[in-house]
């Protein structure tokens, strides 16, 4: 008889639906034997990693037989100079979703509860319910809001009680690309009891622009005590197949995250690229100016096929296809361009599609309009 191990795990895993990931090019080639393929489901940077973090990957190979520096202590010191933080206040992830997945461990039990918004990024319901603790979630805003299935504060805060411990909020959004404004998110953070961690994951922080008032949370890490910031290395700085994130929050919070932090979790090329790409400044401005061309291409495509799409000022958009957007999303990969299908975000009529190059928009634009057509 065959031993049913489902029974034996933890009661919050025997349910849980694992995260989905972009379709990768390989297996599209495999399935449709295409050989010219455009990627926009991932929010990848399609101008790739600065060329000093591909020097300094090289000059670190010759050490892979080492494990990597357990504490990050370049790294740390570089984005302790950069953030203006001390380095106890920092804990590194392999990428930002290893942080959010400690956060859960260190924060969170079954006898505790999650707040999160409906339509936020999906590994805040997988973490929450692989420790055993309860998700709350709010909510969204309403389709004709300036913010629309946006996150609603009002609605979040209405369902913090004794037992919640941690707040998501994903600033801005994945995968609407909506986000919250500096005084809405002060005033949210002000209203919050301060047993209650919030962590604003700020993967896309890069990509926002000035005058967008979407604010740089770190700014208040004095000010609020509870507050845990999370960024990336895998969007602007591109370098995602590394796997490099890290969180910011008050040393004492800090402490907790990294006693339950896996050793040598980033490894040491990743290590060695982040800190090379920390000092490019000029890579990310252009990595940026890349992002807006590319943004005003796809959103003038999208007004001509006469499609609407949710503000976004990270490196993708959302866009409402007037139909089901698994069924386009398949149309498109059997012509070699992949987009992201958000069924399983509660939004089945539209596909997140990511910023490319401009050769790149232009292949995923044409083929989306021959589709449309037909």
């Amino acid at each position: 008889m065959t031993c049913d191990f489902s029974s034996l795990a933890a009661p919050g895993v025997r349910t849980l639906q694992p995260y989905q990931p972009g379709k990768p090019e390989s297996e599209l080639r495999r399935e449709y034997g295409l050989s010219h393929i455009v990627k926009l489901a991932s929010n990848e940077n399609p101008l790739g990693p600065s060329p000093k973090a591909l020097v300094a990957v090289r000059e670190a190979l010759s050490e892979i037989a080492r494990y990597p520096d357990g504490n990050g202590f370049s790294l740390k010191t570089a984005l302790s100079s950069r953030l203006n933080v001390p380095i106890t206040a920092l804990t590194l992830g392999n990428g930002s979703n290893d942080v959010l997945e400690l956060v859960a461990r260190a924060f969170l039990t079954p006898a505790h509860e999650a707040v999160f918004s409906e339509h936020a990024f999906a590994v805040y319901p997988i973490v929450t319910q692989a420790v055993g603790a309860i998700a709350r979630i709010a909510k969204a805003n309403a389709p004709d809001h300036a913010m629309p299935h946006g996150h609603d504060l009002a609605a979040m805060l209405a369902l913090i009680t004794d037992r919640t411990r941690v707040i998501f909020i994903a600033n801005p959004n994945n995968p609407t690309g909506t986000w919250l404004r500096t005084l809405e998110l002060q005033s949210f953070l002000e209203a919050v009891p301060e047993q209650v961690l919030v962590v604003v994951d700020e993967a896309y922080f890069e990509y926002v622009e000035a005058d967008s008032d979407c604010p740089n949370t770190l700014r208040w890490f004095d000010r609020f005590p509870n507050l845990i910031v999370t960024r990336t290395f895998s969007k602007a700085y591109g370098l995602a197949g590394l796997r490099v994130g890290y969180a910011v929050s008050q040393p004492p919070v800090a402490d907790l995250l990294n006693r339950v932090r896996q050793p040598f979790n980033v490894n040491s090329l990743a290590l060695a690229a982040a800190t090379a790409a920390l000092d490019d400044a000029e890579h990310l401005e252009r990595g940026r100016a890349l992002n807006r061309a590319g943004m005003n291409q796809l959103q003038e495509a999208c007004r001509c096929f006469g499609l609407s799409w949710l503000p976004s000022v990270g490196n993708f958009l959302c866009v409402n296809v007037g139909r089901s957007g698994r069924e386009l999303f398949l149309a498109l990969l059997k012509q070699g361009v992949i987009a992201r299908p958000v069924d399983n975000y509660g939004l089945p009529h539209s596909l997140r599609i990511s910023i490319g190059t401009e050769a790149e928009n232009a292949r995923l634009i044409e083929v989306l309009g021959n589709v449309l057509k037909e």
